[in-house]
């Protein structure tokens, strides 16, 4: 897998999780319903790190908890590509 489809997998999983719309972790994260849904519909591929943030305060984790999965353990080598 490589990290967009981790990233955007992530995202996704949160949000349901917490049964929370891209609407009220705008609210929550202070990051445009259009950036988020941009991450989760495949038109921004390389959001950067502050932003991560942000959406991970909205979510109430850690940047480290988002990233600790198995998909991020197993990414594919993006040199590769």
């Amino acid at each position: 897998m490589d990290t967009y489809t981790a990233v955007k997998e992530r995202l996704s999983q949160l949000l349901l999780e917490r049964r929370m719309s891209v609407h009220k972790l705008t609210v929550h994260s202070a990051v445009s319903s259009s950036t988020i849904k941009n991450i989760l519909y495949g038109k921004s591929t390389n959001p950067g790190v502050v932003t991560l943030k942000l959406i991970c305060d909205g979510l109430g984790i850690s940047i480290t908890e988002f990233f600790e999965t198995d998909a991020f353990q197993n990414l594919d080598d993006e040199r590769l590509k």
